[in-house]
Formats: C-alpha cells, structure tokens, sequence
C-alpha cells in the first residue's frame, strides 16, 4: 500500500486485507464465520462487550443504576475480543446480527429480550429504571437529541481520525486533515454546550453524557490516540471541565474497568459476574 493517486476500478472486488491493526477481522459480508455459544450466568443481564468505547457506555450505564440503588439492574458481563473474532461466533450474531459489540440480552422480560447498538442499550435501561433520562418532554427531548449526536459524530471520530491517525498502516496527509478538521469542529460544539450547562443535555447528569464521555472525555484526558497535544485538547476548557468531573464519578470508573484488557492490572476487570468482582 502507497500513498499514491488511487483509480478505483470500475467494479470494487476484495482480494486482500487492508492493512493496519483491524485488517484481520474486517470483512465485506456479514454472517457468522463459526459456531460458538454464549455463556449464560445468573443475573437478569447479559452483557457481551469489551471495553472499548462503545463497551464502556454500557457497563458504566450499568454501574449507575446499581450506584442508584436498582438492584435489577445487575449483570454478567462477559469478554468478546474483537481482535480474535469472538464477535462473528453464531451465538453472539443471534445477539447483534451487525457483529459488533456490545451485545446484550434481557432475560427479566417474559420472552428474552436482545438489545444491539449501545444508544439503543443505553435508551431501553433508562426507560425501563426510569433513570438519567428527564421526565420533561422538552429536556427529555434535549437529552435524546444530544444522544443522537453522538451515534451520528462518534465514528468520524473513532473510524475517521482515530483510523488514520493512529492505526493505518501509512499516513495520508488529506485523510489526517479532514477527520481532525472535522474531531475539532465537534470538540468546539461540545465546548460551546458546555459553557452553558454543567453536563451535555443540562444541569442534569443523563444518558447523553454516559454516552459521549467514552468517546469525547477519554479524547481530551489523552486515553485514546495519545492525540490530545496535536487536538490541542486543553484548548476545550469546558469540554475539558466536564470530563474531569464525569471521570471522578465512583460508577464510571467502575465501569471503566469491566471488560478492559490493556493498561495496569488493577484497572481491568475481565468479566464481571458479581458486585464483588468491583470494588
């Protein structure tokens, strides 16, 4: 691969695996590629992730509601490695039929219920505790808008500038230039925000900022991409406030550590299986 002028052909046909450090488990079908089993533990929640990002939404959202006293809420969360295909096994694809995680199965429903994509997880438990997500159809609506943002910015973030800033193979000037013209711009959108509100959708601690904390708060405390001095991320001194403030919440670095694989020991929790296994 060079950073040459690409022509592309007339019809696209997948010969080899692009490079860089995903190469191995990208694929242009969907599908399972092998027969494995889910396990199945003993709480009403079943959580199939890793810690990544979109992981980490989940299992902080988790470690919220147990912090807020919804015993209901508790889970097994077990390790799918992306990096080793777990999530293409036929078990996990009859959770999430996209092959990505998290995962999740509610068993406390009559018929279990499966639930993929991390907004909608992080959606249906704040509506079935009624918890981090306002009554108030007007700050309700706020609070889903800005969850949304995140669904839709998020993966010019991660796929875009996270992709070739750190884990393509070679460095492209243009592709480097647009997704950290793009990283900025929202940086700035979630600082202007938060110059007004102590947390994303207000003076409310809600679902929007547990979803946008694992992406944009892991950003500017310099977590992901060791990017933080090239975006100038102490630039964004609200963004940067909040961050700080949603980093130091007991739940969140609970949930920071559940499924986690990389980093100090103590900072990782393979699987959870009990309120013990975090302490």
């Amino acid at each position: 691969m060079t950073d040459t002028e690409y022509t592309p052909a007339k019809v696209w046909k997948w010969q080899n695996e692009s490079g860089g450090k995903f190469a191995s488990i990208n694929r242009p079908i969907a599908g399972p590629t092998h027969d494995k089993e889910l396990p199945v533990g003993k709480h009403p929640f079943q959580l199939y992730s890793m810690g990544t990002p979109n992981g980490v939404k989940v299992t902080v959202m988790f470690e919220e509601l147990l912090a807020a006293g919804h015993k209901g809420a508790e889970y097994d969360a077990w390790m799918i490695s992306i990096m080793e295909g777990d999530q293409f096994g036929s078990g996990f694809v009859e959770v999430n039929p996209n092959s990505k995680i998290p995962a999740l199965m509610d068993h406390s429903t009559k018929t279990p219920t499966r639930v993929f994509e991390s907004g909608a997880m992080l959606l249906y438990l704040a509506e079935k505790f009624d918890a981090f997500l306002p009554n108030d159809p007007t700050q309700r609506t706020e609070c889903l808008s800005w969850l949304f943002w995140q669904m839709g910015s998020a993966p010019y973030l991660g796929g875009g500038f996270g992709h070739f800033y750190a884990y393509a193979p070679i460095k492209i000037e243009y592709c480097i230039e647009r997704f950290t013209m793009e990283t900025k711009r929202q940086l700035d959108v979630l600082d202007r925000q938060l110059a007004e509100n102590k947390f994303i959708a207000g003076d409310e601690y809600t679902i929007a900022d547990i979803a946008i904390w694992p992406w944009y708060g892991a950003l500017v405390l310099n977590r992901v991409y060791e990017a933080a001095e090239f975006l100038e991320t102490d630039s964004y001194k609200n963004v940067m406030r909040w961050a700080k403030e949603v980093d130091a919440r007991p739940a969140v670095k609970r949930g920071v550590r559940v499924n986690r694989t990389w980093g100090d020991e103590d900072k990782q929790v393979r699987e959870r299986h009990s309120a013990d296994d975090i302490s």
